[in-house]
C-alpha cells in the first residue's frame, strides 16, 4: 500500500517535472533544477494539505503560497494548470517566457490567478510571506477561526536564505511566534556558480532555531516524510522550517545534482534521457488522463471548506466583507477634512511629520484596516498615535507593529500584508533609510499595492545629523520609479490631502516625504484636494505673472517669501506647489500648461536638481543641491548651500534681464 502511495505521488510529481522541463526547453530559457527537485514536496503539499479553490482564486481564507525561489517559476505554473485554474491553459505553458505571456520568467502577481506573490529578487518572497502570516494572525484575532484561519507556505532556496533581508524577516517571525508560517527549504547544496559550500557555511538549522523557529529535516523526495513533517509543522507553536534534502534537477541523468541544471534548459537530449530514466512515455506537454484527473480532484479537495466559509462570511455581514473587499468605511475622512479647515483657521505651523501624526489621529480610529509601524523610529516618525495598540506574540489584536531596526523586512512585510488583503499597511523611517527598503518598494510599485511609506527628515533640514542622514538624490530616484506616488507636502493641508490620496490609492503605493522643521500654513482653502492634481498655483498672480517659481515641501514657503519680495519690486510672480509629480503628469495637457504658464521659471528644492529641467526648460533656473549635505543647524545649511530667498531673487533678476 505504501509502495503504491509513493508510486502515485511520483507520477503526479513527474507531471510537474515534465511540464516544467518541456516548457523551459521550448522557450530555450529558464531554471529547471528547482521545479524538478521540489516537485515531490509541492505534490504532497498541494494534493493533501493546501486549502485553495481554483474556481475562486481570491478566496480570502485560502492558504497562501509563496514561491520565494521565483526563478523556478515553472513549478508554480505547472501546479496551477494541473490543479485546474481556469486562467491558465496548456498553451500558456507552451508560451512560457514569451512576450505578452501570462507565464513570465518569474511568476508576477496580478498576471495570473492563483499567484499570491511576485518573487524576483531573492529573499523578498520569504520576507513578504512573514507579512502574510502576520496579517492572518491579526485578522484571525479580530474575526475568529471561522472567517480567517489559514497557513502561509513558502518554498525557498539557499539564495533566499543568504540574502540579508531573510535574517530580519525570520527573526521577526520567530519573535512574533507566527506559527502558521511553514517554510520549505530546498536544501540541494547548489547555486548558479556551483556548490553552496564555496560561498557559505552557515548552519541554517541552528540559525532558524536561534531565531525562535521549529525545525524539521527530511528527505525531500520521500512523500511519507514530507507528509509527516507538514502535519508536525501545523501543530507547532512556532513558525517552522522544513529542511528538504533534495537533488537539484531530479531525474535528469547527467545534470542532476549539478549547477548545469540551475539556470539553463536541460537540452533536448537530456530531456529525452530523463523521460527514459523516469519511465515517462508521453509526448511533450502531454499529461496522462489518470494523472490529470488526480490533480483536478486535488483542486476540488477544499470545496466543502470554501462553501462553509461563504456562509460564515455572509453571516458576518458588511463589517467583514467590506474589509476583505478593500472598501473604505463611509465618511472615513470626515475628521481629516475638519482638520484641514481647523488648520487654515488657526494658521497651524508644524513640521509635516507632525502634521502627518495629526492626520493619523483622525484616520486610525475610523479605518480599521490601517496597520502602522516604524523601524524603531516611531518617536521621530510620529507614526504611533493615541489609541493605537502594539501587536505582540501573546496578543495580535493591535494596529501597530514594532519592527525593530529592520527596514528591509518592514517594507517586505508591508507588501505581504497588502497582498494578503484586509490590511492597509504604513511604515515609517527616515527618508534616507528608504535605501534599505528600495527593492521591496519597487516590488510594491510593480505589484500595484496600497502600501504607505512615511519617510521623515526629508532634506538637509535634518540639520546636525549630517550628510549620512540627509537625503539628496532620493526624491529624484523615486520620481523616476514607475508606479509609485511620491508626495512632498508643504503644510498641514497638503499633508492631509496626501494621506487621503494614499489611503484611497488602492492600486499604487505612496511615499510621504515629510519635514523635520516647522513649516507655515500656506493654503487658504481646502474645498478641493489640490494635491490630487499633483501641482497647482498656491500663491501669486497666475494670469499676469512675469515669473513662475516651482517648489515642493519646505521650499514652497521659501518660494512664497521670494514672491512677496519680488512683488515689492513691482515684479508679479506665481508660486506653483508641486507635491506629487506623478499625479501632475497624469493631468490633461491644458491644465499643466495653465499651471506652469509661459513666463520664465525657477525651481527650488533642497535636494538634487535632477528631473527639474523638464519643468523649467533650458533657459530656466534650478536652485538645488548637487552634492551631499553637511552637519549644522538647518537654517545655516540652507544659507551655506544657497537655497535662499536671495538666491531666488538673483535668479529672477537674471532671467528677466535676459528675456
Amino acid at each position: 500500500m505504501l509502495f503504491n502511495c509513493c508510486r502515485h505521488n511520483r507520477r503526479l510529481a513527474d507531471a510537474i517535472r515534465f511540464l516544467s522541463a518541456d516548457a523551459i526547453e521550448k522557450s530555450k530559457s529558464g531554471h529547471p533544477g528547482m521545479p524538478l527537485g521540489m516537485a515531490d514536496v509541492a505534490t504532497v503539499l498541494f494534493t493533501k494539505f493546501i486549502k485553495i479553490n481554483p474556481e475562486d482564486a481570491g478566496w480570502f481564507d485560502r492558504d497562501r503560497f509563496v514561491l520565494s525561489a521565483g526563478h523556478g517559476s515553472m513549478l508554480l505554473y505547472s501546479l496551477l494548470y494541473l490543479l485546474g485554474y481556469k486562467d491558465i491553459t496548456i498553451d500558456d505553458i507552451k508560451n512560457f517566457r514569451q512576450l505578452g505571456s501570462k507565464t513570465a520568467g518569474h511568476p508576477e502577481y496580478g498576471h495570473l490567478a492563483g499567484i499570491d506573490m511576485t518573487t524576483g529578487p531573492l529573499g523578498q518572497g520569504i520576507s513578504s510571506a512573514v507579512g502574510m502570516a502576520l496579517a492572518e494572525r491579526i485578522l484571525n484575532a479580530r474575526f475568529g477561526d471561522k472567517l480567517c484561519n489559514h497557513y502561509t507556505y513558502v518554498i525557498n532556496g539557499d539564495g533566499c536564505l543568504m540574502e540579508g533581508i531573510s535574517e530580519e524577516a525570520i527573526s521577526l517571525a520567530g519573535h512574533l511566534r507566527l506559527n502558521k508560517l511553514i517554510v520549505f527549504w530546498d536544501n540541494n547544496d547548489i547555486t548558479i556558480d556551483g556548490h553552496v559550500s564555496a560561498a557559505n557555511s552557515t548552519d541554517q538549522i541552528k540559525r532558524f532555531q536561534a531565531c525562535g523557529w521549529n525545525t524539521i529535516s527530511i528527505d525531500g523526495h520521500n512523500p511519507c516524510q514530507i507528509e509527516c513533517a507538514i502535519k508536525k509543522a501545523q501543530k507547532s507553536k512556532k513558525p517552522t522550517l522544513i529542511a528538504c534534502k533534495t537533488k537539484i534537477g531530479f531525474g535528469a541523468p547527467t545534470k542532476c545534482g549539478t549547477s548545469k541544471c540551475h539556470g539553463s534548459p536541460l537540452g533536448a537530449e537530456e530531456v529525452a534521457a530523463m523521460r527514459k530514466n523516469l519511465k515517462w512515455d508521453y509526448a511533450p506537454f502531454e499529461i496522462p488522463e489518470d494523472v490529470l484527473a488526480a490533480w483536478r480532484k486535488a483542486g476540488e479537495r477544499s470545496r466543502p471548506l470554501y462553501e462553509n466559509w461563504k456562509k460564515e462570511a455572509k453571516a458576518a455581514g458588511k463589517s467583514f466583507t467590506d474589509i476583505i473587499q478593500n472598501k473604505l468605511p463611509k465618511n472615513w475622512d470626515k475628521e481629516l477634512n475638519k482638520l484641514k479647515q481647523d488648520a487654515i483657521a488657526q494658521k497651524t505651523k508644524v513640521a509635516t511629520r507632525k502634521a502627518s501624526e495629526m492626520c493619523l489621529e483622525k484616520i486610525v480610529s475610523h479605518v480599521p484596516e490601517i496597520i502602522g509601524g516604524s523601524a524603531d523610529l516611531a518617536a521621530s516618525n510620529l507614526t504611533f498615535v493615541k489609541g493605537m495598540k502594539t501587536v505582540t506574540k501573546d496578543d495580535y489584536r493591535g494596529n501597530n507593529i514594532m519592527y525593530g531596526i529592520r527596514e528591509h523586512a518592514m517594507a517586505a512585510l508591508m507588501n505581504g500584508m497588502a497582498l494578503h488583503g484586509g490590511i492597509i499597511p504604513y511604515g515609517g523611517t527616515f527618508f534616507v533609510f528608504s535605501d534599505y527598503m528600495r527593492p521591496a518598494m519597487r516590488l510594491s510599485a510593480l505589484m500595484k499595492l496600497r502600501v504607505i511609506y512615511v519617510l521623515t527628515h526629508d532634506s538637509i533640514g535634518v540639520g546636525e545629523d549630517g550628510p549620512t542622514h540627509q537625503p539628496v538624490e532620493h526624491l529624484a530616484s523615486y520620481r523616476a520609479m514607475p508606479g509609485i506616488l511620491t508626495f512632498r507636502p508643504c503644510d498641514v493641508v497638503e499633508t492631509a490631502e496626501a494621506w487621503q490620496l494614499a489611503v484611497e490609492s488602492e492600486h499604487e503605493p505612496s511615499i510621504l516625504a515629510l519635514s523635520r522643521q516647522n513649516l507655515p500654513l500656506l493654503r487658504t482653502s481646502a474645498s478641493e484636494n489640490l494635491s490630487a492634481r499633483g501641482a497647482y498655483v498656491i500663491a501669486g498672480d497666475s494670469k499676469k505673472r512675469r515669473l513662475t517659481i516651482l517648489a515642493s515641501g519646505s521650499e514652497v514657503s521659501l518660494a512664497v517669501e521670494a514672491m512677496e519680495k519680488l512683488k515689492e519690486k513691482g515684479i508679479s510672480a506665481a508660486v506653483v506647489s508641486m507635491p506629487c509629480w506623478e499625479l501632475f503628469e497624469k493631468q490633461p495637457a491644458k491644465y499643466r500648461e495653465e499651471v506652469l504658464g509661459m513666463a520664465p521659471r525657477i525651481a527650488v528644492e533642497a535636494a538634487s536638481s535632477f528631473g527639474w529641467h523638464k519643468y523649467v526648460g533650458d533657459k530656466g533656473r534650478i536652485i538645488a543641491l548637487d552634492g551631499f549635505g553637511a552637519s549644522g543647524p538647518a537654517d545655516k545649511l540652507y544659507q551655506h548651500f544657497g537655497i535662499t530667498v536671495a538666491a531666488v531673487m538673483k535668479a529672477a533678476g537674471e532671467l528677466l534681464k535676459n528675456k
